[in-house]
């Protein structure tokens, strides 16, 4: 149920999918600020004033305010949720995102090159699985190498698949 309804439009029917709905949120809201910060897309002081002083100025601050919220609404209730303040600022701050990120055409222009590298690393890692880490290695007993790359891949972070394509398709420097 978790895992089928964590993200989306999905519905969880367990306490252990709800709070994962949340945490994804958080996760993935705050990771996309910090990316498109570095890739720059935007700066913290694009975002409005008044998401930034009611979730905070700082990575850390947001993801604390976030969850803090979400324990504060769901103590002692029969439901996960959040406080209707920080949900209102949580969504407005998903909408900022999919309006000045998601949808913008400098990100978007580089889906083309992020689509290109991950069919890459997948079909390197079909060919090398044993250059795969030991937990996705020890898989191959019981599945197929495409599943075991798929699952290898799929959880790469943005960082780590870029590192890890650098590392296997791109010289290196002489010192």
């Amino acid at each position: 149920d978790a895992i089928l309804n964590h993200s989306g439009s999905g519905n969880p029917s367990t306490y252990e999918g709800k709070i994962l709905l949340y945490a994804d949120r958080i996760a993935y809201i705050n990771h996309d600020i910090d990316d498109a910060c570095r890739a720059g897309i935007l700066t913290i002081d694009d975002i409005p004033a008044h998401l930034r002083e009611c979730l905070g100025q700082k990575h850390s601050q947001r993801i604390n305010t976030m969850v803090t919220s979400v324990i504060r609404a769901s103590t002692d209730k029969d439901q996960i949720c959040m406080t209707p303040e920080v949900k209102a600022a949580t969504d407005e701050l998903r909408d900022f995102l999919f309006e000045n990120v998601y949808l913008n055409p400098v990100a978007k222009g580089e889906e083309g090159k992020a689509e290109d590298m991950l069919i890459k690393l997948y079909e390197y890692f079909v060919k090398h699985p044993d250059k795969m880490p030991a937990t996705y290695r020890r898989n191959l007993e019981k599945e197929s190498v495409e599943r075991c790359v798929c699952d290898y891949v799929s959880g790469m972070t943005d960082r780590y698949a870029l590192n890890k394509y650098k590392d296997i398709f791109l010289p290196k420097m002489w010192k």
